[in-house]
């Protein structure tokens, strides 16, 4: 493997988005495939990065066959900490120092072994009919989305039944099997059909569009008192669950993730930060929250809330962190509509909260979202970036 020299925090970056990539993917598709006549192209899809450099990245790849047809395959590499267990190592020198890296090819994700099972058309079969669903002709299965080693959400359509499989590490399972029991006996959360041990969940559609698509659309929207009333309703034996980190520890994650992947704003990002982490953000109550809370986690019509999805997250914390995370996400959405519906809710949040203690909740959120633009390597992630850094300081700086 070969690469720039650099930093050992900034090292793993290099190798899986230079030059050393395409040599990784070669190395996996030539040894695990008969009749490769080459690679015509490596994307990198989607990135994660940790504070320690630890270095994730998902590439699309177009694979030539001997035959001259093409196919598209999806592969994995990571390092250090994103490695699960299982997963192949490619070990070489770089300045002197020794490197590993995992790597991986879809489906068969070494964190998340029930990933193979849905795209597996016999063991489909068998599962759908288990949750009693036996289509007349074979299901189409959609991936809707993949987070290596964390979590994958495929859509199933078999006949007139739409369901999801909802993939998790095996360790997480008993905890989303809760959750679920939980919240489906008061809320429009859907019921498990099926569960496996190596990480699986089967779940019924549930009708509604998703907030994100009825903001773009205009569609009529949940008022802020039905979304209020929504997050009542989660149950109080939530409060037992884990709790997710709060607003100060996200935003010095991400502050010093972006110090990484952008390391000209550096110290704006350090500095900025450091101000969420100090700032006066209140002490209220521990209730159950969603934890997640934002407009793609729900599911809407005429207005009402037919679905609320993602509810892994769900546990203790603070009812201000569920509001401040949907006003952060509205605020880079970049539609008319959502920032009427922003200043509808912000104005019911400023009902029962002080804005200052709001402030830096949003900012640190809206920090987080900064991480988006180079996660998904969008073509001009470099200025959407910087625009939702100044976002986030403009939230903390609002009167």
């Amino acid at each position: 493997m070969t690469a720039t020299s650099a930093p050992a925090h900034v090292r793993d970056l290099n190798i899986l988005l230079g030059e050393s990539a395409r040599d990784l993917v070669h190395a996996v598709v030539d040894a695990t495939t008969d009749d490769v006549g080459g690679v015509n192209s490596v994307r990198p899809t989607s990135v994660t990065v940790r504070p320690s450099g630890d270095t994730l990245v998902r590439y699309a790849v177009e694979v030539r066959r001997r035959d001259t047809t093409v196919v598209r395959e999806t592969l994995v590499a990571a390092t250090g900490s994103l490695v699960p267990r299982g997963a192949a190592i490619v070990a070489g020198d770089l300045d002197g120092e020794s490197v590993e890296v995992g790597l991986w090819r879809w489906p068969h994700d070494p964190a998340l072994p029930g990933l193979s099972h849905v795209v597996d058309r016999d063991r489909l079969g068998a599962l759908l009919a288990r949750a009693g669903v036996s289509p007349e002709h074979p299901p189409t299965v959609r991936v809707q989305s993949y987070r290596p080693g964390r979590r994958a959400v495929l859509a199933i359509t078999a006949g007139s039944d739409r369901l999801f499989a909802k993939v998790v590490p095996p360790s997480e399972l008993p905890g989303l099997r809760r959750r679920h029991e939980l919240l489906a006996s008061c809320l429009p959360v859907p019921r498990l059909l099926v569960t496996t041990d190596d990480g699986l969940a089967f779940m019924p559609a549930l009708p509604g569009t998703s907030g994100r698509a009825a903001l773009r659309q205009g569609h009529r929207l949940p008022t802020p008192e039905a979304l209020e009333d929504l997050l009542d309703r989660l149950p109080p034996a939530l409060t037992t669950m884990p709790a997710r980190s709060d607003h100060r520890r996200r935003a010095r994650h991400y502050g010093a993730v972006l110090a990484l992947t952008v390391p000209e704003e550096r110290d704006r990002v350090t500095a900025l930060a450091g101000m969420i982490t100090e700032a006066d953000a209140g002490e209220h109550p521990v209730v159950p929250v969603h934890g997640d809370f934002y407009e793609h986690q729900l599911l809407t019509s005429a207005g009402a809330v037919t679905g609320l999805l993602d509810i892994d997250t769900a546990g203790p914390g603070e009812r201000l962190d569920d509001w401040a995370n949907l006003l952060a996400h509205l605020a880079v959405t970049e539609t008319p509509r959502a920032r009427d519906w922003e200043r509808e809710i912000l104005r019911h949040v400023h009902e029962h909260f002080h804005p200052k203690q709001l402030r830096p909740r949003v900012a640190s959120t809206v920090l987080g979202l900064a991480t988006g633009p180079f996660r998904t390597q969008r073509p001009d992630w470099m200025a959407r970036t910087r625009q939702r850094i100044d976002l986030a300081e403009r939230w903390l700086d609002r009167p």
